[in-house]
């Protein structure tokens, strides 16, 4: 949405849905955005939406480029090894580049230390084909 300067609002998307912008929320918050979202369509009370952690990162996990095929992941127990890397796979079979085969949250006490667990993820985590 868009709020232009003579007050007009402007609409482009409506997803009456959780987005997956939100992700993160499954490991950063104390209700997540699809908690949330069942608590809110079932009238109950909502929940807290407050952080549990002071920093977190979403990172799209995507299929390799010239990889196209049955799925397999690399990396995945050196990623898991660090505290605060969560890996979200979405059960697909089969990959081809860039389709999205889930998503990492990464936890951090500081931007500098999330950042540099997400740098470790996207340099080591990867989606090939077999």
């Amino acid at each position: 949405m868009f709020w232009t300067r003579d007050g007009e609002i402007l609409v482009n998307e409506v997803a009456p849905r959780p987005h997956n912008s939100g992700h993160h929320t499954i490991d950063s918050a104390h209700t997540s955005q699809f908690e949330q979202h069942l608590r809110g369509i079932c009238n109950m009370p909502l929940g807290s939406t407050t952080s549990k952690t002071p920093v977190a990162i979403m990172l799209n996990l995507l299929g390799e480029p010239g990889h196209k095929g049955p799925v397999s992941y690399q990396g995945v127990d050196e990623c898991l090894a660090l505290e605060g890397v969560n890996i979200h796979l979405y059960g697909k079979s089969q990959t081809s580049p860039f389709r999205k085969m889930g998503h990492v949250t990464i936890t951090g006490n500081t931007p500098e230390e999330a950042i540099k667990k997400a740098d470790f993820v996207k340099k080591n985590l990867k989606v090939i084909s077999t």
